[in-house]
């Protein structure tokens, strides 16, 4: 595997995207209202439609095609993202429930929706196999994992302010949501079995390409306009993104014998930086936002090294060198 390749086709676009959208910040081009009005657009209309056609593409055959994928991909994700918010929300005194929420959101999920496509294509190349684990990951962290996280950040918010709703108000306050019912139509088209149509894609696809680009470009905004907070709580964050997710998901699929190309690209979608969609939503309410963005910086900037070493490392599990 081509390091340079990896870093230069993979990784560097990252940056030099999110630091155009912080030098435009500092420039006083966009500020931080114009961010949470890019993030609008991203999360409410951009992010559903690439989250739903990437998912009605697939078939039911896919999704159980390897099982042992969806399974680990489930759990680990789940047991971090549950993990994340455990440690923020008792760990931390000052820490709110929201606080917990927002950054289950941001390090108890990897990016899939966002630079799924654009980390593993450029390693794995165009394949059907890169687009099944772009699929099932993004079928777990925006169907399961976005909702979940919604729904204890709506709970926490409500208790502040008083209120005494029942239990499953905020969760169908999550699912009202594109981001969160939108996957789940889709996971609901496929497992109909209902054969998607090829014309119908690029009336998504246009507005689905501008996902990746605007969400970076506006966490570079949203960048300049916080302080940037480099503090233990965005340190372990990044920890438990870039380390224990991908360690963990690589154990699990070694114990459980995950089809070796699978597995290689299961752990590097689990390295990827945390989520994109964590930080327009903590943005979009006001929450945990200068620690969090200061989290998904520090990140991405450890992705550059991290990609590669979690490659190496499984290479070396696979070939049996550990």
């Amino acid at each position: 595997m081509n390091i340079g390749h990896i870093i230069l086709y993979a990784i560097v676009p990252i940056i030099v995207v999110m630091l155009a959208g912080y030098l435009s910040g500092k420039k006083g081009v966009f500020n931080g209202n114009d961010a949470k009005k890019f993030n609008k657009v991203v999360l409410d209309y951009a992010l559903p439609a690439a989250l739903f056609v990437s998912i009605a593409q697939a078939s039911r055959e896919m999704l159980v095609k390897d099982i042992k994928l969806s399974l680990i991909s489930l759990v680990v994700i789940m047991f971090c993202f549950m993990l994340v918010y455990f440690i923020y929300r008792y760990c931390f005194k000052k820490n709110t429930g929201a606080d917990a929420a927002v950054s289950a959101l941001i390090s108890g999920s990897p990016t899939i929706g966002f630079l799924g496509f654009a980390v593993l294509e450029p390693i794995f190349g165009t394949t059907p196999g890169v687009a099944l684990v772009v699929a099932i990951v993004g079928i777990v962290v925006n169907a399961v994992g976005i909702p979940v996280g919604l729904s204890l950040l709506n709970a926490s918010n409500e208790k502040q302010s008083g209120k005494k709703d029942p239990w499953w108000k905020p969760v169908l306050h999550a699912l009202s949501q594109p981001v969160a019912w939108a996957p789940i139509l889709a996971v609901i088209w496929v497992v109909a079995g209902i054969p998607w149509p090829d014309w119908a894609s690029p009336s998504f696809n246009l507005i689905a390409k501008a996902n990746a680009s605007m969400a970076v470009f506006s966490a570079g905004i949203t960048l300049s306009a916080v302080k940037i907070v480099i503090n233990w709580q965005a340190v372990l964050g990044s920890i438990l993104k870039l380390g224990l997710m991908p360690a963990l998901t690589l154990i699990a699929g070694i114990i459980f014998k995950m089809d070796p190309l699978n597995l290689k690209m299961l752990v590097v979608a689990n390295a990827l930086p945390p989520a994109f969609s964590g930080i327009i939503i903590a943005d979009e309410y006001d929450t945990y936002v200068a620690t969090g963005t200061s989290s998904l910086t520090l990140s991405v900037i450890l992705f550059m090294g991290m990609c590669p070493l979690w490659i190496w490392i499984t290479d070396l599990c696979l070939s049996g060198g550990i």
